[in-house]
Order: structure tokens, then sequence, then C-alpha cells
């Protein structure tokens, strides 16, 4: 029930309703479109105008750090540009002249000065690893300023070599310089909030990244900063707000699409489907009720009268018609059941033609005379008498069945002067229902299909009688109809020998007679159209009158036929149904 009632609401009978669903389904369509559109055009703006001030900040810190460094750089060459640096690292200096030399103001973090690998001055502010870490620089030729990790510490680090003021001289060893890179000190420089990450931790909030690279080139640190969302924030309110605006204007106009059809289509069709159905049930073709359209509507309404106009004419042509139809059709089934009546004459005469005489008269008049004879030796005398007795018996057989073929045929005939008879005096009445033994129809008619049909059939039928009110003569063709089709059937099926069982069953105030055949059958999909006026299940065959008149007569008779298939090969089984009467009556008539 519930998948019926999905299958109701994806396919609505209503035009109004497919009206409204194809109208949403295009507002939805169109929305969807919108919002797709509007996020295609104002989300990637957005996104641009982000990464661009992204970019922009990325570029300000990366300035910051290359500036720093070019200070460590020319701070350092500044401090190894000394004549007394320079004299204190000769060979055989005093020993205290290194430390009066290297004295600084300490605006950075330490100094070092490393000759040949060895720290030979280290002052520092911090712990002894910035030693290790200075006297690991590698001498540089000119002044190089870059960054160094010490622990969980950045520095800037500057190195320059140790010459004279005037830079002179070959260099006798490095001053190295450091400061710490510290977060406050650089949010200073840049006027935002700075992060400096050494240990590659999730940062908490969306933030951009940029490397602090080493002496080698390698990032040592990376220096975070918050990235501002305010952009796509907006872009994203002003996407849903345009989205919004857009589905709100669709549905106005989808309301007002809904209500003009309505007024304009659909309740006009409804006008005109309510007068279609006023003329289905009265009968009465008036007109509709025209209100001056001009256009698809008014011009529905114009051509919707003018073919009641047409209706009424046809009907009365079709009444003029339909008698001069009915006496035509009339003709044709009596001309049909006349040809099925006369077809066992047809084969008792061509039998008897083919079939010639029993014995040669000539030689039963030879062995006659020879026993004549008196000179006829006692053995050939008594095989001449049995010749002789023989012949006379088969000449008496052969005449007793065809005594019997005679009385099949004049049967045949008087049926056929029943048929014709009969439909002279129904012609402009309704057949004449009287107690008659369907028993003895069936048995007279088995008879007769017997020599009609063109291979050996076996027929069973019930011997009790069985009284019904029927008119005798047109169920007598009835039955005659169903037995011939029942023989073509089996004919067709190409059984051998082939079988026709007749059964009787009292149901109440009816009788049903069955007549089942194991002929070709039929398909049950077509058993509604075997009783059209021209329907034939078999294409080498012409006409297709006679289940159509049978159905017809029964109907006429009060009773009904119906026809019954497993299928193709199957057989057929055609069901009579008929009102019964007293049995005394029907032995009476």
């Amino acid at each position: 029930m519930a998948s019926a009632a999905l299958r109701a609401w994806r396919t609505p009978a209503s035009l109004g309703a497919k009206l409204v669903l194809m109208l949403t389904a295009v507002g939805v369509a169109g929305a969807l479109g919108a919002a797709l559109l509007l996020a295609s055009v104002l989300v990637p703006s957005f996104g641009t105008l982000e990464r661009q001030a992204t970019q922009t900040q990325a570029a300000h810190v990366r300035a910051a750090l290359d500036d720093l460094a070019r200070q460590m750089a020319h701070g350092a060459k500044d401090r190894g540009r000394s004549d007394t640096l320079y004299h204190a690292l000769a060979p055989g200096a005093a020993p205290g002249a290194l430390a009066t030399a290297a004295a600084t103001d300490m605006d950075v973090d330490a100094v070092a000065v490393i000759v040949d690998g060895r720290v030979r001055l280290l002052r520092a502010q911090g712990p002894k690893a910035w030693g290790r870490a200075l006297a690991g620089v590698t001498p540089r030729a000119a002044p190089q300023g870059f960054y160094l990790r010490i622990g969980d510490t950045v520095a800037a680090v500057g190195v320059a070599p140790v010459r004279r003021a005037d830079g002179s001289g070959a260099p006798r060893g490095q001053v190295v310089i450091a400061r710490r890179l510290t977060a406050a000190r650089l949010s200073a420089r840049l006027g935002a909030a700075m992060t400096i990450d050494t240990g590659g931790a999730a940062p908490a909030a969306p933030s951009a990244a940029v490397a602090v690279a080493g002496p080698d080139g390698r990032a040592v640190a990376q220096v975070r900063f918050g990235v501002a969302r305010d952009i796509t924030t907006l872009g994203r309110r002003l996407l849903l707000l345009a989205i919004g605006g857009s589905v709100l204007l669709l549905l106005l106009v989808l309301t007002m699409l809904r209500r003009m059809i309505g007024e304009q289509v659909l309740a006009p069709l409804a006008l005109v489907e309510r007068h279609m159905e006023r003329v289905r049930v009265s009968g009465s073709l008036a007109p509709l009720r025209d209100d001056g359209r001009r256009d698809e509507i008014g011009a529905l309404g114009r051509s919707f009268n003018a073919m009641l106009r047409q209706l009424h004419d046809l009907r009365e042509q079709n009444e003029v018609q339909s008698f001069a139809l009915g006496r035509s059709e009339s003709a044709v089934a009596v001309m049909h059941n006349v040809r099925n009546a006369l077809s066992p004459v047809s084969t008792v005469l061509s039998h008897d033609e083919a079939r010639g005489a029993p014995v040669d008269p000539a030689m039963v008049l030879r062995a006659v005379g020879e026993l004549a004879g008196k000179q006829v030796p006692e053995e050939r005398r008594a095989r001449l008498a049995a010749f002789v007795a023989q012949a006379v018996t088969a000449l008496d057989e052969a005449r007793a069945a065809q005594a019997e073929r005679t009385a099949i045929g004049r049967s045949a005939l008087r049926h056929v002067l029943d048929i014709i008879g009969a439909q002279q005096a129904a012609a402009h009445e309704r057949p004449h229902l009287a107690p008659c033994d369907l028993t003895a129809i069936v048995a007279q008619n088995a008879a007769i299909a017997r020599y009609a049909g063109s291979g050996d059939i076996a027929f069973s039928y019930p011997a009790t009688p069985c009284a019904v009110r029927a008119n005798r003569v047109i169920l007598s063709q009835v039955i005659g109809n169903l037995f011939a089709n029942a023989a073509e059937a089996i004919a067709a099926s190409g059984r051998v020998p082939g079988t026709i069982a007749v059964s009787l069953t009292e149901r109440g105030d009816t009788v049903e007679l069955r007549i089942a055949d194991d002929g070709e059958g039929f398909d049950p999909a077509i058993g509604a159209t075997l009783f059209q006026r021209g329907f034939s299940t078999r294409a080498h065959k012409s006409g297709g009158l006679g289940l159509h008149w049978c159905a017809n007569s029964m109907a006429a008779m009060d009773g009904s036929l119906r026809l019954d298939s497993a299928g193709p090969g199957q057989g057929a089984t055609a069901t009579l149904t008929l009102a019964a009467a007293p049995e005394e009556r029907a032995l009476a008539a």
C-alpha cells in the first residue's frame, strides 16, 4: 500500500498536480542553479581576497626575517673588521689582548670568536649550548646572516671573518653574533600577533606559516600568524542572503503561476470534463457553453461542440445502418451454421464415392455360375460357396453402413431446414425458449461431428437425460459450432486420435455443459478477444463468426458461454451455462 501511494505521488493523475509538481521541480532546479551560480562566483572571489591578504602578510614576515638576517650580517661584519681584534688573534699576542679587543656593548645575546673550529672567546647571556652551537658554525669568506636553532630557541646569527679595519689581511678567525628570535620582537616589528613554532604542534586556530631558513637552507622553525576569516564569513553571509532572496522570489513566482494556471487552464478544463461526464451519463449531446475565448481553451471548446454535432449526425446514421447491418449479420450467421450442418452430408457422399462396392459383382456371378455346374470338384465347390457367403455378408454390411450414413445425412439436412426455419421465425422476435433434452442434442451433434472432422476423434458424453430451458435449434447450432471448432483444433495440433469429452453439472437452477478437447489450445491472454466478430486463432482460416454468434445466441437464451485454456498445446474447454427445466416437461416436449 505504501508503494502504491509512493507511485501515485510520483505520477499524479491530476493535471493540476502534475503542473504543480513540474513548477516545483523547475523552482527547485532554479533555486539550486542560482545557489550554485552564486556559490561559484561569490565564494571563490572572497576566498581569493582572503588568500591575497594571507600572501601579503606572509611576504611581510619574510621581509622582516630577511631584514633581521641582514642586520645580523652587518653587525658581524662591523665587529670582525677591527685592527685590535685582528692583532689580538695574531700569533704571540698577549693572552688578555683578545678579551680587551672583543669588548662589546652586548646589544646581542651572544658573541663568539672562533679560530680553527675552537671557541677562543664566548660571551653569552644564555646557557653553554650557545657556545657549542656557535662553534659549529661553518666559517664564511664573506659576512652572512641566517637563523640557527639552539635547543628550543631560534636565534638570528651573523658571521663574518676577522680582518683589519680596512678589510685587508688574511682572515684570522670568525666573529659570530646571535640574537634570540622571539614572538614578541617579531610581533612588535610587524604590528601583528606572531608565534614561533619549533616543535611542529598543530595550531589551535586557522593560521598560515612562513619557514625560517637555517644555514643550509632547511627550515629550522616556522613563524605562524593568524588568518582572518572575516572576508570568508562576509561572503558566506552574502551568499546565504542571495540564495534566500532567490528562493523567496521563486516561491512568489510559482505561487502566482499556480494561481494563473488554475484560473486560465485548469478551471476551463474541469468544466469541459464535467460536461463530458454529463454527456456520458445522460447520453444527451448538448453543446458546451461558449465563453468567447480566442485562445487554445476556446478552440478546444469549439472543437468539442463540433465533435458533439458530428456525433449526433453519426448517431442518426448509425441507427439507420444498424438495422441493415443486423440483417446482414443474421444472414451471414445463418450461412455459417448451414455450412457447418452441411459438412457431414458432404463427408458422407465423399465417403460413399471413394469406398466403392465391397465385392466385384462379376466375380460373384462367375462363382454362382460355377456352383450351378455339375463338374465342379467338392473342394472347389466348398470354396466357391464360402466366397459367395462372404460376399453376401459384405454386401449386407455395406448396405447397413450406407443406411446409417444416409440417416446421418438426412438428420443433417433436417438440421439445416430447422436452422432456416428458426431464422425465419425469429427474424423480428426473441428466440422461443422451451424445455429440451440437452443430452440428446449433444448425442445428435456428436454423431454429425464424427463425419465433419478430418481425423479420428473419440467422443464421450453422459447418457442421462438433462432438461434445460433453451431454443432447441439454436442450442443445437451452438453445440455443433463448438464441436466443429474442437475438431479443427485437434486437427491443427496433429494429435491422433483426438478426444472430445462432454460433461454435465447441475448447480441449483442452472446446468453447466463442459466441452473439453485436447487440441492446440490458446493463450489465456487472448481469451477475452475470442468472442470478437472476425477474430480467429488460426491464420489460415477466415471468418471468425462462430464464437461471436454463439456467445450472442447464448445471451439471447439467458445463458452464457466461457472459453478456458491452460495455454498453447494444452487443449481448451468451452463452458455453456443454461437455465434448468423440469425433466418431465423436457420429455413431454
